[in-house]
């Protein structure tokens, strides 16, 4: 855009010459400062020629030197050699370049477009990125190693970034384990990752607090390692004592941090090997948040088949509301359409044998319109009424779409508009209605052959009759 094209008023002029100006002059800094570094070692050495207590008395320097910068994020060794000789400085505290773009008043009114900083220091930049040589180095040289100008100590950065050898070397040299960041977190917080896990190890070697809390959610580490669906880290969490029933801010116990979590097709296995050993371990799976959502719902939610079989086994209550009057049936048929995959069927079924309230007769159109594309689920609903009134609201419920995929079983369901349930099924509602909620206790033990059993138990047959 011209300048003509654009009323820019004197002051603003200004601030755009005063950025130009700015960045033509970091261009040139940096052009400058990659062509001298043998001139730059050999006065470096002049300078930093004082005594070592003399040294650990200064406080931090800032350090805008690329040289230093450049041999730090590459991890040259032989560069830090000569860069850190014995008494040199090495509590630097550095402002990379780069990273998002802001406005920053320079006074007299005057704004300025500039990069946002992150203060880091010489420890950050070689534990974050895995340079266990050069960061020994700099803690032989006597840098402290709790330092945070950014608000989070090199322990942090190495966790965050799974660095394990850089974390025993931190240890070892008197990192504070239990250490605090500028958000809250301590150390142990920082491990949410499988990779993590030999971090955590070290950690609770060198005396990270199992049960140390976070400043704004109240998490424990088991509430970290459980919301990330961590079967190692959990394990080693109980082993060393971690609190199970421990609930944070928002009343979440671990159990149901793992339970709230959304959990893709992939993830299901792993979610519930924590959940398993959570109970195990003596988790409390009546714990509800502050919404009084239980774990049950939760897992409901996110459509967690073995997870639900669990809970139940373990005695969750099926008819449980939260603070929305919803139970654990409604939460998993607001997201069959969505969950498919996780075979839905399987959770309206066990909710069904241990004695869950069923749908309001007048309201199955409805969950036929947003259920329909998972006829398993269809069907099992269904069969656990004895009579059913098909009217034409169910036909327009089914897309033509859905309806072609699943002819055969949507046909069946149709014809009951004309014809009434079979006498067979007749005789499982009553054997059902008879058992109520014990149905998942009795039925396994009945002297019957398995095909009765798994039809009492309403296993899916494609059709409804």
């Amino acid at each position: 855009m011209s300048r003509g094209s654009f009323v820019f008023t004197p002051m603003a002029l200004r601030s755009l010459e005063l950025d130009e100006d700015m960045l033509e002059r970091y261009k040139y800094r940096r052009q400058m400062a990659s062509h001298h570094l043998s001139s730059y070692m050999l006065k470096k050495e002049i300078r930093d020629r004082e005594s070592v207590r003399s040294r650990t008395a200064l406080p931090p320097a800032v350090c805008q030197d690329v040289v230093i910068q450049n041999a730090l994020y590459t991890g040259n060794l032989e560069a830090m050699q000569h860069l850190f000789p014995r008494g040199s400085r090495v509590n630097l505290i550095i402002e990379p370049q780069g990273g998002d773009m802001r406005w920053v008043a320079r006074g007299e009114g005057l704004w300025s477009l500039t990069y946002e900083q992150e203060l880091t220091t010489p420890l950050h930049i070689t534990a974050g990125r895995g340079f266990t040589d050069c960061l020994r180095l700099l803690l032989q040289r006597g840098a402290n190693v709790d330092l945070a100008p950014g608000g989070t100590t090199a322990l942090h950065e190495a966790c965050e970034n799974c660095q394990p050898e850089c974390i025993k070397l931190l240890l070892i040299h008197g990192a504070n384990a239990n250490a605090v960041s500028e958000d809250g977190l301590m150390p142990l917080h920082m491990c949410t990752s499988p990779e993590s896990l030999e971090c955590a190890k070290y950690l609770l070697q060198y005396g990270a607090a199992i049960n140390g809390r976070t400043q704004d959610e109240n998490d424990t580490p088991l509430h970290v390692a459980a919301r990330n669906g961590l079967s190692d880290h959990t394990e080693l969490y109980l082993r060393y004592g971690a609190a199970v029933n421990k609930q944070n801010d928002e009343g979440l116990s671990p159990l149901n941090a793992a339970c709230s979590q959304p959990h893709e097709v992939q993830d299901l296995q792993r979610y519930f090997k924590v959940c398993e050993m959570l109970v195990a371990a003596g988790a409390d799976v009546h714990t509800m948040d502050q919404d009084k959502h239980s774990p049950l719902h939760m897992a409901c939610k996110n459509a967690n088949p073995d997870i639900v079989d669990m809970l139940l086994a373990n005695g969750a209550c099926v008819n449980n509301m939260d603070y929305g009057g919803e139970a654990p049936m409604h939460n998993i048929l607001k997201v069959v359409c969505y969950k498919i995959s996780h075979h839905p069927e399987r959770i309206v079924r066990a909710l069904l044998n241990h004695g869950s309230i069923r749908v309001w007769p007048g309201a199955l159109p409805m969950v036929l319109k947003h259920c329909c594309e998972s006829p398993h689920t269809i069907e099992v609903l269904l069969n656990a009424y004895s009579h059913l009134k098909v009217t034409d609201t169910w036909v327009e419920s089914i897309s033509a779409e859905i309806f072609k995929e699943h002819k055969e079983f949507y046909e069946s369901v149709f014809s009951l508009a004309m014809t009434p349930r079979s006498l067979q099924h007749l005789a499982r509602c009553r054997i059902r209605s008879f058992l109520e909620g014990r149905v998942h206790k009795v039925v396994p033990k009945l002297d019957l052959p398995n095909f009765i059993k798994n039809y009492l138990l309403l296993e899916c047959r494609g059709y409804v009759h």
